[in-house]
């Protein structure tokens, strides 16, 4: 019989799986072509050092969370994986934060500096940056 704290444990790091799981994908997958004005452009997250940083950081607690479903409670490497969740939820912090930092730039410009928002021409791009950094906040939700 599983205990109801292995259980409620395991639920967790399923739905954080699948948050991160998600993050990844819905961030890899967003790319729209706009135009401004004559000048043709593509929006993909690869373009963005702070989304690219976001990927990475999504993908590699994304395999870690399917490996730490396997290691019982009960593992001497339990510790292990405590420790570990602390570290990569302070790396999905700053991802999100790198992410959303840019994400704003992009949708609000910032007009001291002479830069327009582009989330108006390129609204799908902006909308899927949206949901993956949702996805995102969903993780830090369940690994705290």
């Amino acid at each position: 019989m599983v205990k109801p704290k292995r259980l409620l444990s395991l639920l967790l790091r399923l739905i954080a799986f699948g948050a991160t799981l998600a993050a990844v994908i819905i961030m890899a997958t967003s790319h729209e072509k706009g135009s401004f004005f004559a000048l043709s452009y593509e929006a993909k997250y690869s373009d963005t050092p702070a989304f690219k940083y976001f990927v990475i950081a999504n993908a590699i607690v994304t395999v870690y969370g399917f490996l730490a479903l396997f290691i019982p409670s009960e593992s001497p490497l339990w510790r292990l994986v405590l420790a570990l969740d602390l570290v990569f939820t302070m790396l999905l912090i700053s991802s999100i934060s790198a992410a959303l930092a840019v994400a704003q730039v992009g949708k609000k410009g910032n007009s001291s500096a002479g830069w327009l928002p582009v989330c108006g021409q390129v609204t799908k791009y902006c909308n899927q940056v949206t949901g993956a950094l949702v996805a995102g906040y969903q993780v830090l939700g369940f690994s705290s």
